[in-house]
């Protein structure tokens, strides 16, 4: 039986790894920069595009598939993500391994991440400015096009600013404005000369957001003024605006170290950006920013409710039937499915507590709901409702382990049983607590369908926390990694596309709830060593 159990112990972790071992291959695979391939057909080949011969991409994946018998049984196809998808209409292509006359990697192709439809691979043809027309073959084109691509980002990030910052203050003021104004109106308190400084302050804040509009304006019209002129493999020539490049490299011409700092830099950029192109380029900050926010409001509202109630259960209460019926179906709260705990959330929480809250201190917002809807609030206390069981059974032994002379020293000191609980039993079950809430936040980062009905989207224009008073705004829906994760896989319109994106965002949720947990573990191993060396 010791080998019979330690095989199964082996393969159980042979089967973690290999799970863990396909998730950071294929989510890592998304940042290396891969080299551009040139395939040549045969003639008469079904892979051709567009009646070309020659089409080039980076190969993706190589598998076998099944042919007539005639034919040999089996053969290799490789799958090449060729981009251009506004040129072709799909962004993959399969060729036969039979198909392909000749293979080569042209150093002159570029690969270029575009604000829309995708990456661009194809060959540089020239740059149309003001100044003038430059060709590929120029000796400054280089330099110039790189000029002009950071000179373009500048742009879109200044136009951002402007957008979300500068106009989203004053549409956020201008919709207080009008708020106070009808919640004026419906408590009777509204006057003539209120009505004139409301329309004072609204005309000057719509005489701000016209001016900031045609600067935004200005500077989309100069995105749009440099063209750049590139070759498909086809030998198709194709223009687009030079400001919506994002950036841009020669696959076939950089080193190693190149390779390496251009998949750091991509790994910074999924970091750091927001999602594009329905969510398969660009990158998750706000999933991970509202993914940790969630984490840590729903470890703030569960640690209380679930020690409060296991000090009550342990220390207070009557032992009897009626205390063993509670832990039972504390027990087994555990063990319902989390889909009903959403339900639960949105009955009570969203339409019950959140429309009351609404009625009764936003009645000028109504029918427009500002509590009684989504928000990662509600998500947050849906989920320390779904984990507060787990809380509750680990600090319940936490409190039992303390030593019972422990407590008896401190009544005969003169201690009374609160200060007891609150100087020698709380203290000695910190570590315990620790573990139930490193529990808790293992399940709740990674719990996906009660979100779905509480709070999470698909894309949140605005992240829970911000520049705008009041700063926290938990009445505001919120992305999630997990979601994310379920948004690409089942609802993408392009598979292919969103298929390194779900590996790469899997593998940044198992690498968050390994570092929250890490992190619990760290202070709870330091939290034991501590009050063990003060019991000693």
């Amino acid at each position: 039986m010791v080998w019979f159990s330690g095989m199964w112990l082996g393969i159980g972790l042979l089967m973690i790894v290999t799970l863990l071992g396909v998730i950071v291959k294929n989510g890592l695979s998304i940042f290396w920069p891969s080299r551009v391939m040139e395939v040549e057909l045969v003639e008469g080949s079904p892979a051709a595009i567009q009646g070309a011969k020659v089409l080039a991409g980076e190969v993706r994946k190589i598998q076998e598939k099944s042919v007539q018998a005639e034919k040999g049984g089996t053969a290799r196809e490789k799958q090449l993500f060729v981009g251009n998808r506004d040129a072709f209409g799909f962004g993959f292509r399969y060729v036969d391994e039979s198909d392909i006359a000749k293979i080569s990697y042209p150093e002159g192709i570029v690969l270029a991440e575009r604000v829309e439809y995708g990456d661009l691979i194809g060959y540089p043809v020239s740059l149309k400015l003001a100044t003038g027309e430059v060709k590929a073959d120029s000796a400054d084109f280089t330099a110039l096009l790189e000029q002009t691509v950071g000179a373009g980002n500048a742009r879109r990030g200044e136009i951002e600013s402007i957008e979300k910052d500068q106009i989203g203050k004053i549409n956020h003021r201008m919709g207080v404005l009008r708020l106070s104004q009808r919640k004026a109106e419906l408590d009777g308190k509204i006057t003539e000369d209120y009505r004139t400084e409301i329309a004072a302050e609204l005309a000057e804040l719509q005489r701000r957001y016209e001016i900031l509009a045609g600067k935004a304006a200005a500077l989309r019209a100069e995105q749009k003024a440099g063209l750049f002129v590139y070759r498909l493999p086809t030998g198709i020539e194709r223009e687009i605006p030079a400001g919506d490049l994002m950036q841009y490299y020669y696959p076939n011409q950089i080193g190693f170290f190149g390779r390496v700092g251009h998949f750091f830099s991509e790994i910074w950029h999924f970091f750091s950006r927001e999602p594009r192109e329905a969510n398969t380029e660009g990158g998750v900050f706000p999933a991970i920013f509202g993914t940790f926010v969630m984490t840590l409001l729903m470890s703030v509202a569960v640690v209380p409710f679930g020690v409060i109630a296991a000090i009550y259960l342990r220390e207070y209460s009557k032992q009897g039937p009626l205390v063993r019926a509670v832990r039972i179906a504390v027990n087994n709260l555990a063990g319902v499915p989390s889909i009903v705990f959403g339900v639960f959330g949105l009955g009570f929480f969203v339409y019950f507590v959140g429309g009351s809250i609404d009625s009764l201190f936003f009645p000028e917002r109504l029918p427009t709901p500002t509590y009684g809807t989504g928000g990662i609030l509600w998500a947050a206390l849906t989920l320390a409702l779904m984990t507060v069981p787990v809380v509750i059974v680990s600090t319940e032994e936490a409190i039992a382990a303390v030593s019972r002379g422990a407590r008896e020293a401190s009544l005969a000191a003169g201690a009374s049983k609160w200060q007891t609980i609150q100087r020698i039993v709380l203290p000695a079950s910190v570590p315990g607590i620790i573990t139930g809430l490193v529990l808790a936040m293992a399940r709740g980062a990674g719990e996906v369908a009660p979100l779905m009905l509480v709070g999470v989207v698909k894309l949140a224009p605005t992240l829970p926390l911000d520049t705008v008073a009041p700063f926290i705004h938990l009445e505001r829906k919120f992305m999630h990694l997990g979601f994310h994760i379920y948004d690409l896989g089942f609802q993408s319109p392009d598979s292919e596309a969103a298929k390194p994106m779900v590996f790469a965002t899997t593998l940044l949720l198992i690498a968050l709830v390994v570092v929250l947990n890490a992190s619990a573990i760290l202070l709870r191993e330091k939290l034991r060593r501590r009050y063990a060396s003060s019991a000693f």
